[in-house]
């Protein structure tokens, strides 16, 4: 499987699950606390710790912490290099069926 496969695998699992694609969706308005998320997604704050450390483990959540909150934001640059890479492949395979 090739490097681009992988990143794939894990972006799919990383939002897989309907509460995880919720908290990126509250990430693209900025970062946001754990107390904040839980807010959105309705869940607890141990479930909703668990989808971040998941969605970290995937690359696309990074944390930063002030004081004693921990914001957690989108990995704009990872995700953002990701999907220039899978359109670069797509591109690609374009081309090679035209010929």
């Amino acid at each position: 499987m090739s490097d681009l496969c992988d990143a794939m695998e894990k972006f799919g699992k990383g939002v897989g699950t309907p509460s995880r694609y919720r908290i990126v969706e509250a990430l693209f308005k900025g970062p946001r606390t754990v107390g904040e998320l839980v807010k959105v997604v309705r869940q607890s704050q141990p479930a909703v710790s668990q989808h971040l450390k998941t969605l970290k483990d995937a690359g696309l959540v990074v944390d930063e912490r002030r004081g004693k909150e921990v914001l957690y934001a989108l990995d704009t640059g990872y995700i953002l290099g990701l999907l220039k890479s899978l359109s670069g492949e797509v591109h690609k395979q374009n081309k090679i069926k035209k010929i």
